[in-house]
């Protein structure tokens, strides 16, 4: 049986897509394997493969040990993928953005979620042959569509009409994930309710946080942020809304974006280049928060092109499926393990 240690705190910080994905990981690997795979969660034990999804400093130093096996690190960010989500003061700041790169090169081999980020990883130095690409997933026993009487008892449990349109986004509350241009457009559209599901995960240092904190204690009317909600509540707002808008400036492959194509909720997003190699066509693309204004608005009044998202979103969430991402982990952790 191959031991395979998990190293993580990503559950420790609520609301996090990196939580999201290594609990998903990690509750597929023990439904699914538990009779070729032993796995441990932060247990110092002499491993065949240590998977570290987080970079804290106790698992750095862990990595010196000759018992961690094959070391596997998750590429959740790189340096440039922090701007606009921690408020990290200099000389910090740059001393912090070292370490991430230097945590990945302790790695045998790092897994990320988004292709775009092998040739920015190349540029840190680290060699094409010892990076691979596996997606997020999530696991459909939670998040489907459900039928349209228990939509009915969703919405009459948050309080929503049935003929109301809502919109809703789903992420911490930070400058990064567009969160003001998310607040632009509740504005702007005072007959359409807007939910941003998610909250300040790390407190003050969140970037924006003194101009957002205001917004989200004392909102419009027709928004509404209700903090950092469970997965299964998560589940209900999608199936809530007739519209998921994540405006985002800069993602990897955000878990919320998974969540919603799982749970047939139609989606726009910010069009990013980073999104093109992997969920090109299945989202309805905007430039930025102009373009989603006026898209929104003929959202709202073309349900056919509703309904054509709707279709794109679950086709997108079986190319995403937990099915066959089990099977593309299985295949690695046993690639991985011969290679030690």
């Amino acid at each position: 049986m191959l031991k395979i240690t998990m190293y993580s705190s990503a559950d420790k910080v609520k609301g996090q897509g990196v939580g999201s994905a290594y609990i998903e990981l990690v509750k597929m690997l023990q439904n699914r394997f538990s009779d070729e795979f032993d796995i441990a969660i932060n247990k110092r034990r002499v491993s065949d493969i240590s998977h570290y999804h987080t970079i804290d400093l106790p698992f750095y130093f862990s990595t010196f040990s000759k018992k961690r096996g094959r070391k596997i690190g998750y590429v959740h960010f790189l340096p440039e993928t922090l701007e606009g989500s921690l408020k990290i003061p200099q000389p910090f700041r740059g001393i912090f953005y070292r370490y991430v790169i230097a945590f990945y090169k302790r790695m045998d081999h790092l897994v990320v979620v988004n292709p775009s980020f092998i040739p920015k990883l190349m540029a840190y130095g680290i060699p094409k042959e010892q990076i691979s690409y596996i997606p997020n997933f999530v696991d459909s026993d939670n998040f489907y569509p459900v039928t349209a009487k228990r939509r009915h008892e969703l919405r009459k449990k948050w309080h929503i009409a049935d003929d109301q349109f809502v919109v809703l986004g789903s992420g911490q509350v930070q400058e990064r994930k567009g969160v003001p241009d998310f607040i632009r457009l509740a504005k702007a559209n005072s007959d359409v309710q807007f939910i941003w599901a998610g909250g300040f995960s790390f407190g003050a240092i969140t970037d924006g946080y003194k101009e957002l904190k205001q917004v989200v204690d004392n909102p419009p009317a027709n928004l509404r942020f209700p903090g950092i909600v469970s997965r299964q509540e998560i589940a209900e707002l999608n199936n809530v809304a007739d519209l998921f808008l994540l405006p985002s400036y800069n993602e990897l492959f955000p878990m919320s974006v998974l969540e919603a194509f799982s749970c047939g909720t139609p989606v726009m997003l910010r069009d990013l280049d980073l999104y093109h190699s992997i969920i090109e066509g299945y989202y309805e693309p905007a430039a930025d928060v102009g373009v989603m204004n006026k898209k929104l608005t003929d959202l709202i009044h073309n349900p056919d092109r509703l309904a054509q998202l709707r279709d794109k979103a679950l086709e997108a969430s079986q190319r995403y499926s937990k099915e066959h991402l089990a099977t593309i982990w299985h295949q690695f952790y046993i690639a991985q393990a011969k290679e030690k």
